[in-house]
Parts: structure tokens; C-alpha cells; sequence
């Protein structure tokens, strides 16, 4: 009786949920800002879940729930505040559950639902069958439900997830290894932590979208992927600046299809002008019947490299980053509102930084919208710390998602370079093991530049094995100790350890990290408060530190551009130009005019 009435409450639960207005909705903007079609139904918001610390959930077959005892908000994970559950420590396995049902006006069509982000190993069922398995904790992925789904009746969803971030065979990022934080590691993240949705589309419309500008031929170029063709099938392409019609084409269907649309004019993109062109796509049936429809935006702008310099289109450019974690005092990995995505975004333009490197979290689509919009640039990263790199079943896991990660991200015109690897200093000494670690490093080398033409940082900070930017991160905290540290010797820059990585080839050279000093303002988020180096006394001397080892890293012609750590604290890190609140920590017009400095 108990369960029959558990099931009844949970069935009108989600009911209203789903008819719930979007704006009361956790998250409800629409998750995929450069594939966008209009009907979707989000399904954020809340679920039913039970952890199963014994991992004994499949012999009880879980998979059958109809609903468990728990409730948590989706998408936030449960280690968060937002989630209504806020248990931190190690969750081996959890199971999710809600009801879905599709409208009347779906039927007919595909349905097709998505996951932004599952924290790692996750199982997807529709009334006990499996439907999809998907390993990666940071890359999106979608399930074609049509045949579990298209009568119209309500449906059990269930997700079964598992989370082995101490494993050495996943990907972690700054998750802590050990029960507390410590240190430059935090709070865990397990389970769904990214919208949750399913939308409703043609058998012959859109699954995928690449988009490449090409400003020396002043054209875009369109690779269209369809779930499947049919004879006489049109794809009608149309670019836009703001509403107007600059370029429109009509072609057949096929696979593989690339479509040219050239501009007369072009207006680029870049921080100081970030224009974005509107595109539209329409599939069309042989009788001329739009069957597919979508919306997506380009920026006309190009990254390539010329000696030691980064050119952005086709001049140098002097990168000014700062280190972002994308980490939430309530939320963990994902933000509360759609609005702390873009306020991040402008914090940093405030205190004077042109981009960010975002560090060992790959961030959400929305984010990469807003770095577009607001003329932000990034360096793209995966969570790799945790990754045991001479591990073959570990470099399957990494390359398979980070080629997930890649293709979903590829159209950003905010995104100037990939970054898959950060610090693998614990590359081992044994030989054969070794081999393995560089073999994994240039595979995913390679894997970028057959994905997509940006340049790649393979390893930042070390060791490299082959790359298109030389990193390094120094971590010195006065300007003599960092002048010791970058003085070239014999012409060629310093590098981290010649015997553990290839040699200094002429590449753009960065100092994407550096700084990190410790600063305390107003209440600590624990004990354990840490940052680089010993801290100053008092405000003035931070501010002389600051500038110190700024200006000496500004006064080398062989760097093109600085990363500093970092933007926030995050929980006891607390070398933030900004508390872990968002709050100021500084004179924040001090903090841009030490920033905003010209180099040489």
C-alpha cells in the first residue's frame, strides 16, 4: 500500500512539474544555445534517488523503480546545497528517477533526450530497459528513446550512475581524493550535474552542426549531420547580420555535405567587437515541406599561429587570462542561475582580463554562449587530473570523452585553444609506463587537430610531449625570484624539465599560471586556508606584489600572454581576485589598471 502511494504522489509530482512554468524551473534556458530548435521540454527539477553505497542496486533490480524515497533537485548534485541533499562524502553508485511523458503533438516524430553532464559512468532505462551506457563525467550525450516512448502513456525514467574518481581510470578534475578538501581540491561531484531534457525530431532532420569561418575567403562554411536521408531531400542554409540576409543557399541532402555560403562583407569577431552572425537552417521533404528547422550563431573570426606569436585575425594578440575553476559556493560544478555563468564573465572583464583558462573543468554550454556574446576568449580543458595517463583503459575513457567534449564545443568562436592535459607531473620514470603516458598525450594531440583546426596545449605547465603552445607555470612571488625563473638562457626560454619533455621548438610561450597569492578577506571557508607561497601583511603589499611580478613577466618579448591564479577562492583556496561569494576582495580599479597593462 505504502509504495502504490508512493508512486501515485510521485506520478503527480512530476506531472506538475511538467506543467509547471519554465520560469520556476531550476536551470531553464535552453541548454544548447548553437543547435536550437523550439520545442523541448526541460526536465530539471525534481526527481527521486537513492544512493546504493553497496553497489548491490542491480541485484535488487533498481532499474524497475518506480520511484525511491528520496527526493533531489536535477541538475545539481547531491554533494551541493542546491540539490536539497548536501552529502559530501564518497557516493560508489546512485540511482535516479522521474516520470516522462511526450505530448500529443510528438508523435510521429523522433524523441530524443539529452544529458548535459553525468558524473561518470551512467546507464540510462525507460521501464527496466536499458536504453544507452555512457562513460564520462563531463561531456554531454543524447539517447534516442522513440520506441520506449511514443505511445504517449507516461514513462519510468531511471539513471544509474557510478563514480569512481579515485580509480585512476576516469576523469576527476579538482575533485577531492580524500574525505575533506585540501589544498587545490574540492568538494566531489557525483551524478547528473547539467540540464536534463528531450526534444521532439524529424528521422531526417539535424543531429549535428560544425560551423567554420573562414575569414581569408570571407565565408562560412556549414557541415551539416543528419539522423538519416531521404530522396529529395533539401538543406536551405541562410546567414544573417541581425536580420538582414547577407548569404543564402539551397542544396541537395548527403552525407558527407559541406555547405559554402561567401559574404561580400564580413564583420569580425573579437573581444573588442563581438559580432555574431545568425544562422538558420531548413530541411525540406522532396514536396518542398519544411521537416526540420533550426537556429545557430557564428563568429567570423581566425586563430593561427606564425613563429612564436597567436594571431587573432591575422594579427598578434596579447593574451591577458585569468585562471576560472567554475566552481559555486551552493552549487559545486554548475551555477545556480544562467545569470552567474554571464556575471563571472563580466567579473573578469572588469578587473581588467581579455579571457580565462578554464582550469580542469570542461564548462557548460551556456558559459561558451555568454564568452561568446560578451567577446570573452577561453582556453578549453578537460577535468583530467585523476587520470592515470600510463594506463591504456584510462586513455580509452579520456579520448573518448574528450572527442565528445570537442565536437560539442568546436563552433565557439570564443574558443581559441584546447588544453586536454594540465601538470601531468606524475608521469612515471619506468620507461615502458612512460611511453604509455606520451603515446596518450600526442594521441589526443592528434585527435584535436583531426576534430577541429584551433591550436593545442597539450600538457599545461608539463610535461609536453607535442605541442602546437608552449606552457609554463611559475608560481614565484617576487619579481627577482620570477625574472631568475624566465630569463632566457642562451636565447631560448626556460622550460620545466628538459629530460621529461621534448625541447623548446619556437612556440607562442605562456605563462598560464602564475601568481596565486594568498589573500584572506572578511570570513575564511575553513580552517585549512591555503594559497602559493606566504601571503602579505597587509593590502598594500599584495598590491606591490602583484604588479611586481606582473610587470616582470610584461617586459619579456618572448611571452605572448599570462594566466593568473585566479578569479574566486574556491573553498579554501584563497588566492582569488574575487571571494568564493563573487564579492569584491580588492580595489578593483588597482586590480584592471595592473592587468590592463601593455606588454614590452
Amino acid at each position: 500500500m505504502k509504495k502504490a502511494i508512493l508512486y501515485i504522489v510521485i506520478v503527480l509530482m512530476n506531472l506538475s512539474f511538467a506543467c509547471a512554468k519554465e520560469s520556476k524551473l531550476p536551470r531553464p534556458e535552453y541548454p544548447r544555445p548553437q543547435l536550437k530548435r523550439l520545442e523541448w521540454i526541460n526536465l530539471n527539477g525534481q526527481w527521486t534517488y537513492t544512493f546504493d553505497f553497496g553497489q548491490s542496486g542491480m541485484n535488487r533490480k533498481l532499474y524497475n523503480s518506480q520511484g525511491f524515497e528520496n527526493f533531489i533537485t536535477v541538475p545539481f548534485c547531491p554533494e551541493s546545497k542546491l540539490s536539497g541533499v548536501g552529502y559530501t562524502d564518497f557516493i560508489p553508485a546512485m540511482w535516479y528517477h522521474r516520470s516522462i511523458q511526450i505530448p500529443d503533438s510528438w508523435k510521429g516524430k523522433q524523441v530524443i533526450l539529452h544529458f548535459g553532464a553525468i558524473d561518470y559512468y551512467s546507464v540510462i532505462y525507460i521501464d527496466g530497459k536499458v536504453m544507452k551506457r555512457h562513460w564520462g563525467g563531463s561531456s554531454s550525450f543524447d539517447v534516442n528513446i522513440t520506441t520506449a516512448i511514443s505511445d504517449g502513456k507516461p514513462h519510468h525514467l531511471v539513471v544509474r550512475v557510478e563514480d569512481n574518481c579515485r580509480s585512476g581510470m576516469q576523469t576527476r578534475g579538482k575533485q577531492s581524493g580524500n574525505y575533506y578538501s585540501q589544498g587545490c581540491e574540492y568538494t566531489r561531484v557525483t551524478g547528473i550535474w547539467q540540464t536534463v531534457w528531450m526534444e521532439p525530431v524529424n528521422q531526417f532532420g539535424i543531429k549535428s552542426l560544425q560551423i567554420l569561418p573562414e575569414l581569408d575567403k570571407k565565408s562560412f562554411t556549414i557541415l551539416p549531420q543528419f539522423y538519416a536521408l531521404s530522396a529529395g531531400q533539401q538543406v536551405e542554409a541562410v546567414i544573417k547580420e541581425d536580420d538582414k540576409i547577407v548569404c543564402r543557399r539551397i542544396v541537395n541532402a548527403a552525407t558527407p555535405l559541406s555547405i559554402e555560403l561567401p559574404l561580400k562583407k564580413i564583420r569580425t569577431w573579437s573581444p573588442e567587437s563581438p559580432f555574431l552572425y545568425n544562422i538558420e537552417l531548413y530541411i525540406r521533404n522532396k514536396d518542398g515541406k519544411i521537416i526540420d528547422q533550426v537556429t545557430s550563431y557564428a563568429g567570423m573570426r581566425k586563430i593561427h599561429i606564425e613563429g612564436n606569436r597567436l594571431y587573432l585575425n591575422n594579427k598578434p594578440y596579447y593574451l591577458r587570462f585569468v585562471l576560472d575553476q567554475g566552481y559555486y559556493p551552493d552549487g559545486i560544478w554548475t551555477a545556480p542561475t544562467d545569470n552567474d555563468l554571464k556575471r563571472d564573465i563580466e567579473l573578469s572583464m572588469a578587473a581588467g582580463f581579455n579571457g580565462a583558462r578554464l582550469h580542469q573543468k570542461v564548462f557548460e554550454e551556456r558559459y561558451h554562449y555568454w564568452a561568446d556574446r560578451l567577446g570573452y576568449l577561453t582556453w578549453g580543458e578537460s577535468a583530467s587530473w585523476g587520470v592515470n595517463t600510463s594506463s591504456p583503459e584510462a586513455a580509452r575513457n579520456f579520448l573518448s570523452e574528450w572527442s565528445e567534449i570537442v565536437e560539442r564545443d568546436r563552433n565557439h568562436p570564443s574558443i581559441i585553444c584546447w588544453t586536454p592535459f594540465n601538470e601531468t607531473w606524475d608521469r612515471p620514470n619506468n620507461m615502458e609506463q612512460a611511453a604509455q603516458h606520451d603515446r596518450l598525450i600526442a594521441d589526443t594531440y592528434r585527435l584535436c587537430h583531426l576534430l577541429d583546426n584551433r591550436p593545442v596545449n597539450d600538457a599545461s605547465g608539463n610535461y609536453h610531449v607535442i605541442t602546437d603552445i608552449w606552457s609554463v607555470h611559475h608560481y614565484a612571488q617576487n619579481g627577482p625570484e620570477m625574472k631568475k625563473r624566465l630569463e632566457p638562457q642562451n636565447g631560448i626560454p626556460t622550460q620545466k624539465d628538459v629530460k621529461m619533455e621534448v625541447r623548446y621548438n619556437g612556440q607562442p610561450y605562456f605563462i598560464d599560471e602564475y601568481g596565486g597569492i594568498k589573500w584572506v578577506s572578511g570570513k575564511q571557508f575553513s580552517q585549512n586556508s591555503w594559497g602559493y607561497g606566504k601571503g602579505p601583511q597587509t593590502l598594500e603589499e599584495f598590491y606591490a606584489r602583484l604588479k611586481e611580478i606582473t610587470d616582470v613577466i610584461l617586459s619579456y618579448k618572448h611571452i605572448s600572454g599570462y594566466c593568473y591564479t585566479q578569479l574566486t577562492d574556491v573553498e579554501q583556496e584563497q588566492n582569488g581576485i574575487y571571494n568564493y561569494d563573487r564579492t569584491p576582495k580588492f580595489d578593483m580599479q588597482r586590480i584592471k589598471e595592473i592587468f590592463s597593462q601593455k606588454p614590452y
